[in-house]
């Protein structure tokens, strides 16, 4: 039996039927080449981001079905040398409603073309604080957790254990400086304590070293509560775990995690979704799956309560505070209208539970608690969002 999403049932149940509309989503993606990692026991499905807009797209029919409303997804991929700019304006061209799944710069540029000013671009796979910060874009929202909100999750949960000195390892690409940037702005930000940091550069073969490797490697930190570990590539960090000179626990890239979505959710209708993902892409939702299902659902939900598919107009609604979107976490969903963030509860989990959901109890806000995850309105550098938002 396939179970209908908790919030598509009642919505079809109370809303009026508009005339026939069809709303047309382009899915761009930028291939990435392969980072050269130590162990290849977690491949990256090829299809991570693009099953769960899929699945996106089939929960929007369930209830579109009801109000006359077609929901299409053509699918681009864009080799790593390839031109993303003319995959764009061709994609644009078919329709101004673009879910792109590309790094940063590759957002800005799309972005900026002309033929996106009027667009709606949800950026699923850029976690960069810059994005939502001075090089936001009005045209951009994003549905994946960004570098700040997992940090700042992160360090909620630890200081609610009070295991508040912390040591950090760093690897070496860029996107392990750029989460050790965050993990280190959300220490500061929350009043622990960083006692001591390393950068990865151990080149011994660890898969068969990795006891006398890293109990070496980490001898000279000094005593702390947590080591927290910046490895975004998947490299280093699984042989750091049982390995480390003090009998510690490890966080951030490996051991306790924070992430966008982890398949040890259970509660509120998260095992619903998980499973009819699983059906449909035959393996378990990653968190850039659950970032192309909430952009997809995003616009299926502001077609639905407005029956536009003028981009503007859903925009306006997107961003507005009527907007909420059930998002399987125990909170509704809704987006920051200062930078076009989504705000969404951070799980934190090991590989087989879930730890807890951020932000957890304790941590207030005047306006909204999710707003504890991320760059709140005073600490963000975004202007293109306007004061009028």
């Amino acid at each position: 039996m396939r179970w209908l999403p908790l919030s598509l049932g009642f919505l079809a149940a109370g809303l009026p039927a508009w005339a026939e509309t069809a709303l047309n989503v382009t899915y761009l993606r930028l291939e990435t080449p392969p980072v050269p990692v130590l162990s290849n026991l977690d491949p990256i499905p090829w299809d991570d981001g693009i099953a769960g807009a899929k699945l996106g797209q089939s929960d929007n029919a369930t209830t579109g079905k009801f109000l006359g409303q077609t929901y299409n997804l053509t699918v681009e991929s864009v080799p790593p040398d390839g031109d993303i700019a003319a995959a764009a304006k061709t994609a644009l061209a078919a329709s101004p409603f673009l879910i792109l799944d590309a790094e940063a710069s590759a957002v800005l540029t799309v972005a900026d073309l002309p033929e996106a000013k009027a667009a709606i671009i949800l950026s699923v796979a850029a976690p960069d604080t810059r994005l939502r910060d001075a090089d936001c874009r009005a045209n951009v929202l994003h549905t994946g957790a960004s570098f700040d909100m997992r940090a700042d999750a992160l360090m909620q949960v630890l200081l609610g254990k009070r295991w508040t000195r912390l040591a950090l390892i760093t690897g070496t690409h860029p996107v392990d400086k750029d989460w050790s940037a965050a993990l280190s702005a959300a220490i500061t930000k929350f009043g622990l304590e960083l006692v001591g940091e390393k950068n990865w550069s151990e080149r011994a073969d660890l898969r068969r070293s990795a006891s006398s490797e890293v109990s070496l490697f980490t001898q000279d930190l000094p005593d702390h509560d947590v080591l927290l570990i910046a490895d975004e590539s998947d490299d280093f960090a699984r042989y750091v775990a049982y390995n480390t000179w003090l009998p510690r626990p490890v966080a951030g890239s490996e051991g306790m995690v924070p992430a966008g979505w982890s398949p040890t959710l259970e509660q509120w209708g998260a095992v619903q979704l998980q499973d009819r993902f699983e059906e449909a892409a035959q393996r378990p939702m990653r968190p850039r799956d659950y970032a192309a299902w909430v952009a997809m659902r995003t616009l299926g939900e502001a077609l639905t309560r407005t029956g536009s598919t003028d981009p503007a107009t859903l925009r306006r609604y997107i961003l507005s505070d009527e907007f909420e979107l059930d998002g399987f976490k125990g909170r509704p969903l809704s987006y920051r209208n200062w930078n076009g963030e989504l705000r969404q509860p951070i799980p934190v989990a090991h590989a087989r539970a879930l730890v807890t959901l951020a932000p957890i109890e304790g941590f207030l806000h005047e306006y909204n608690e999710l707003d504890t995850l991320g760059r709140d309105r005073r600490e963000s550098a975004c202007k293109a969002f306007g004061e009028q938002q």
